[in-house]
């Protein structure tokens, strides 16, 4: 029997491994532990200071912070008491967060630093129901209704020498469909919706995924995604602690290069833009370097490439083959698995589609990529590449314990454990997601091979519907171009149009390489798209993609983004998917220029 609620899971590590290290963390430059008595000690101390306030089951308490052990433990606390913690972008700017605080009614906010309760100050007056603000990192002068996390602690404590039990009383009652949580979509288009997830949701997510994922106790994963969104949270937190495995919080998503060399993880959750930007800077290397190393870095990836393909396709491996790899290994790939630490067992990849050429790129390198798929909905797993059965280009089978099938319109359809109870308040928006026959409908679309893998094609909202009918998937496109040597992001257009463009956001570093060679210097992306040649330059790289391209896909025209897209500028939501329509209307002038031709 498995456990029934989240909290159980947590506390019980109290009990069944006391002095484990669960959780890490830097301060003044040196890595701290923590065990998971000191860490349930600590929770158990925030839930009661929060029973102290009168949070009860069914209540909502906001978080607005990034991956710390506060915001694990103020989880696990919240949940200890039936209540649900909602997390908060802290990229998201005031106007947002008063949406999410009052749209799921929250009682109590965390936040984690100065700049967050700024930001909450502009709006604090028109949020409507909460009653308690706690602050992690306190400034020095800390205003009223403001206290520090610490001072919630301590009415804990006083709390619990009052009534020792209350806390694990509380467990108790909590039952596995009960709420957990509220996730409100970062979303592409329209406002946030709140998807309502259960303990039972996470619980058979993490249950199905063990049943084809081998994970340890001694397994170390380092956390830098955010926690606010589903995917860290469920792999990194929850999954992580149902293994009583330890967590080390990233200092910063710039500090994840350094952190895997000092923590030396051995799994790690990231978003394709990791393993893009790994693989670009490889390359960048490679091709810098002088032509003897140039000649034995190619011939290592061909032989690597060659030797995961007899693994995928499950044939005996050659003699000659294993001895090559080996010397490949000893030669090329050894380097690069110290720079992501030496010990990862495996990699994950969500939130976002993985180019196969990247995915087949570090498999050949002894890096596995297990390249999954799901939504905020699905608690998210609904399919994942096993270490053991994997295929390029595609996001793996279903779990044990879901179902997935194809709609006649090609959209991806699930139903299982896994599927949320509904958004929020929003019952039209729910009737329009979850069939009366409980298939959630994904909005995506795709199709499932003879082995059951099943292979993501694109949104069904981003479908490209040339003027002359033609149906184009845009994402597949903009991987082969993200995969290039000189461009870092792109968008595709091409709805209602003749033919397909393109918006470039050239990569910086290795186009600053480049300009290097030709004797010029740049320091700034304005700089890199005054250069001359730069255009050129990029063409040339379309253009191979466009050579693995139908002819009605071929980008025939590009113009450059004036700045990166990003989370503060807005093109991207907080889990780094592109914002078509935003990136569409900021270029529409531009974009109608490419097409008076």
């Amino acid at each position: 029997m498995g456990y029934q609620n989240l909290a159980e899971m947590f506390f019980d590590k109290r009990q069944s491994m006391p002095d484990k290290v669960g959780y890490m963390f830097k301060k003044d430059g040196k890595w701290q532990s923590v065990t998971f008595k000191e860490a349930v000690d600590w929770a158990e101390k925030l839930a009661a200071g929060l029973a102290a306030l009168g949070v009860k089951k069914d209540d909502r308490v906001a978080i607005i912070s990034n991956n710390r052990i506060e915001w694990a433990l103020a989880d696990y606390a919240t949940m200890s008491l039936g209540a649900m913690l909602v997390p908060v972008y802290p990229s998201l700017l005031s106007h947002q967060v008063k949406y999410i605080v009052n749209d799921c009614e929250a009682r109590v906010l965390l936040a984690e630093d100065e700049l967050q309760v700024e930001k909450v100050k502009e709006i604090q007056s028109e949020l409507k129901t909460v009653k308690n603000f706690f602050v992690f990192d306190a400034p020095e002068k800390l205003e009223e209704p403001w206290k520090k996390l610490s001072a919630l602690a301590e009415m804990g404590e006083e709390f619990l020498q009052k009534k020792p039990t209350h806390i694990a009383d509380e467990i108790k009652k909590v039952k596995r469909d009960d709420w957990a949580t509220i996730i409100y979509t970062s979303g592409t288009t329209g406002e946030p919706k709140g998807a309502v997830l259960t303990h039972g949701n996470f619980l058979s997510n993490i249950e199905g995924i063990l049943g084809v994922v081998d994970l340890y106790a001694e397994d170390i994963f380092l956390s830098f995604l955010p926690l606010s969104h589903i995917f860290e949270r469920l792999a990194g937190h929850f999954l992580s602690n149902h293994q009583g495995s330890t967590v080390a919080y990233a200092e910063s998503i710039d500090t994840v290069a350094d952190n895997m060399q000092e923590i030396k993880p051995t799994v790690m959750v990231s978003v394709p833009r990791l393993y893009e930007k790994i693989y670009a800077r490889v390359l960048e290397n490679v091709e810098m370097g002088p032509p003897l190393k140039r000649k034995i870095f190619y011939w290592a990836l061909g032989v690597g490439r060659e030797y995961v393909n007899y693994v995928m396709n499950k044939k005996p491996l050659p003699f000659l083959l294993k001895k090559k790899y080996n010397l490949a290994n000893k030669l090329v790939f050894h380097k690069l698995q110290e720079r992501v630490g030496g010990r990862i067992r495996f990699f994950v990849s969500g939130g976002a589609p993985l180019s196969a050429e990247i995915a087949e790129f570090f498999t050949a390198a002894g890096l596995i990529i297990l390249e999954g798929y799901g939504l905020t909905e699905t608690s998210p797993v609904i399919t994942v590449n096993l270490p053991d059965n994997f295929k390029f280009g595609y996001v793996g089978p279903p779990l044990p314990n879901v179902e997935v099938k194809i709609d006649e319109d090609g959209e991806i359809l699930t139903r299982g454990p896994h599927v949320m109870v509904g958004y929020f308040k929003k019952e039209d928006a729910t009737k329009e997601v979850i069939d009366d026959e409980g298939w959630f409908h994904t909005g995506d679309i795709g199709l499932i091979d003879e082995d059951g893998f099943l292979k993501i094609t694109d949104r069904k909202k981003n479908i490209i519907v040339t003027s002359g009918g033609k149906n184009i998937a845009p994402q597949p496109i903009e991987n082969m171009l993200v995969t290039t040597q000189y461009i870092e992001q792109a968008v595709v257009i091409g709805d209602k149009r003749k033919f397909c463009t393109a918006i470039i956001v050239p990569a910086f570093e290795a186009v600053k390489n480049w300009a290097e060679q030709q004797g010029k210097t740049i320091n700034t992306y304005d700089e890199m798209l005054q250069l001359d040649g730069l255009k050129e330059l990029i063409r040339k790289e379309i253009d191979l993609v466009n050579e693995n391209l139908a002819r009605y896909e071929t980008i025939k025209d590009f113009i450059f983004a004036k700045q990166p897209f990003s989370i503060e500028s807005g093109e991207l939501t907080p889990s780094l998917k592109v914002k078509r329509k935003v990136v569409e209307e900021k270029y529409r002038d531009e974009i109608e220029e490419m097409y008076k031709v």
